[in-house]
């Protein structure tokens, strides 16, 4: 998941030049007068809460699906890319003095550079909110039958997934949605997966101990492997900001700061998959809390944490909805004023669509491997390394140029790869 904040980007659009692009320890605001930044621990907790997201709950399939080692070694790689992606736009960042993803694609590709990132962005924000709505759409029947006696479930209203979603979205998401300021929801999304990450730790037991795991799988299933990881190490329109509002901002700081920031993420992500996937082997489902439901229904800790998650991702929809919106609003309306009409139709539109897909998409790892493999892979790998050998004035056979390069290759190919899989995988299982 990410969140793409700018709201301070005026302030530093112009603060940098180019002849800093050796130096990696030149402040980025040296001749400013500025007010103390983010902390380096803030930083980091900002970071992670922009990695951190719904993806964590394909994980454990996606394990699965590769094997123990296979997964490790792909989540190593996906998460090391990262890294280096990040790396590439913060050497960007310094040359040209921009904190804001679209404005470097304005800067490397023009007016086309910036509205395909505005597009790239607005889909992988769709994309989040999908996957949070399908996961109210499969936990609040089951949180709700749970505190029922056994003899109650039938054929209940409250039993249609569908239903409840769209009246807790009317009672709570639209009208927090439309708000114009939501900044007290902003750590709501940490929250929910701090309850994800609870959920698929303390309260998995191994209730399949009799199955081997196992270290290499190949299959078709496979294919959602690298698009999920993407999925869910996709901070990239956050970083710049993040790099701007940190205290004392150099590229060498900032880096640490997002070296810890994912390695942290790594771990935490690793010992998620693990655990889901040593809870329940290949019965594992693609949504990871599904799997509860069949094994540990009525646990009292499985349906409080349940409870919890359930509230935590209500109130991060609008949060991720934000800058979904005000992409939109920019790419069809530019700089205009602010207009309750655009405002309102904008919001409803999005949630409309959003909506659509969350209740019509019959599995979450469509979502994960869909956008995954389009909007994260180009946010991720190809438009860093694109936009580095388009600004910048290194030489071409220069480690970060050939690096750039390779990052696009990557990109390219495990996104068409693996799409060109997954699209085969839907034709092959309907026919």
């Amino acid at each position: 998941m990410s969140i793409n904040g700018n709201g301070n980007a005026e302030i530093y659009s112009h603060s940098a030049s180019g002849d800093n692009e050796g130096n990696e320890t030149v402040p980025l605001l040296s001749n400013r007068s500025r007010a103390k930044g983010a902390s380096f621990a803030s930083s980091v907790f900002n970071l992670m809460n922009a990695i951190m997201g719904s993806g964590i709950l394909g994980l454990a399939y996606a394990m699965a699906s590769t094997g123990i080692v296979g997964f490790c070694f792909l989540l190593i790689l996906v998460s090391s890319l990262a890294a280096y992606s990040i790396h590439l736009l913060l050497k960007l960042c310094d040359m040209t003095g921009i904190n804001s993803y679209e404005d470097l694609g304005g800067r490397a590709l023009q007016k086309p550079g910036k509205v395909l990132v505005g597009i790239a962005i607005l889909i992988q924000n769709v994309g989040a909110m999908s996957s949070y709505l399908f996961i109210l759409k499969s936990e609040l029947p089951a949180a709700i039958t749970s505190f029922l006696s056994p003899d109650q479930t039938g054929e209940a209203w409250y039993e249609d997934g569908r239903l409840l979603l769209i009246l807790v979205s009317l009672c709570v998401v639209l009208p927090l949605a439309i708000l114009p300021r939501i900044g007290f929801l902003g750590y709501t999304s940490s929250l929910a997966f701090f309850f994800m990450l609870y959920f698929t730790i303390v309260v998995s037991n191994s209730s399949d101990s009799e199955c081997t795991p196992k270290l290499f799988v190949v299959s078709s299933k496979s294919a959602y492997a690298i698009p999920t990881m993407a999925f869910s190490f996709l901070c990239h329109t956050a970083i710049l900001p993040i790099y701007c509002e940190l205290d004392r901002p150099t590229k060498a700081r900032m880096q640490n700061v997002t070296n810890v920031s994912v390695s942290l993420s790594f771990l935490l992500y690793l010992v998620s998959a693990l655990f889901g996937y040593l809870t329940f082997y290949a019965r594992v489902d693609s949504e990871l809390l599904l799997g509860y439901d069949a094994y540990m229904p009525r646990d009292i800790m499985v349906m409080m944490v349940r409870v919890a998650i359930i509230i935590s991702v209500l109130l991060t929809v609008p949060l991720i909805h934000f800058p979904a919106r005000k992409a939109v609003i920019l790419l069809l309306c530019g700089n205009r004023p602010f207009s309750w009409m655009i405002h309102i139709t904008t919001t409803l539109v999005i949630l409309g669509v959003v909506h659509l897909l969350a209740i019509f998409v019959p599995d979450i790892r469509n979502v994960f491997g869909v956008v995954g493999s389009t909007t994260s892979s180009c946010l991720l790998f190809v438009f860093p390394g694109l936009f580095y050998f388009k600004i910048s004035h290194q030489p071409r056979r220069s480690f970060d140029s050939i690096g750039a390069v390779c990052l696009v290759v990557f990109g390219l190919m495990v996104g068409v790869v693996s799409f060109s899989i997954i699209i085969f995988t839907w034709i092959h299982g309907s026919s």
